[in-house]
Order: C-alpha cells, then sequence, then structure tokens
C-alpha cells in the first residue's frame, strides 16, 4: 500500500468522526435547550419575556432544521442561543414575579 492511500484513507476516518461528534454535540445542545426552554414556559416567560421567550423557541427551531439538513455545527450554535435566551426569559421572568410586575 502507499504512503498516499494510507493518508487518504486516515483523513477519511478523522473526518468521519469530526462530523459523528458533531451530531453529539448538537443533541447535546438541543437538549439542554429544549429543556431550558420548557423552563421559562413553566414560570411564565410567553407573558414575562415574550421576546426572550420567542426568540429562543425561533432559535431551538432553526436549530432542528439545520440539524436536519446535517449542518450540526450552524444547529448546535442556534440551540446554544436558544439556550442562552431562554434562560435570560427564565432570570426576568422570576425577577418581575419576586417584584409582582406582570403583563
Amino acid at each position: 500500500m502507499s504512503t498516499r492511500f494510507l493518508a487518504g484513507v486516515a483523513l477519511l476516518f478523522a473526518a468521519s468522526q469530526v462530523l459523528a461528534c458533531g451530531g453529539v454535540y448538537y443533541a447535546a445542545t438541543v437538549n439542554a435547550a429544549s429543556s431550558r426552554l420548557e423552563h421559562a414556559k413553566a414560570v411564565g416567560a410567553e407573558q414575562y419575556a415574550p421576546y426572550e421567550y420567542y426568540f429562543a423557541k425561533e432559535h431551538l427551531r432553526q436549530a432542528q432544521v439545520e440539524a436536519s439538513e446535517a449542518s450540526y455545527s450552524d444547529a448546535a450554535a442556534y440551540a446554544e442561543t436558544a439556550e442562552e435566551y431562554a434562560a435570560k426569559a427564565i432570570e426576568l421572568s422570576q425577577s418581575q414575579k419576586r417584584k409582582g410586575e406582570g403583563p
């Protein structure tokens, strides 16, 4: 076997491993974002922090679209943003509830 052939096989193997990791990372981030969004809904974020809640919800939806096209790095980025904004929605909702404020 030639060195060039072995290098090609090694490159293909490495590429397949990177793609597999992308799917695993996406799955972890989308699960975290989904859980955080459910928590946000449970604390009333639709009312108390609608911008943050719906921004997170749409980013989670777009993450799922990107994943369906096998764009796992883009999907993970959308899922991370969704989780971040869901966390903001939770924080704002809880803060407003403590203050007795409402829509």
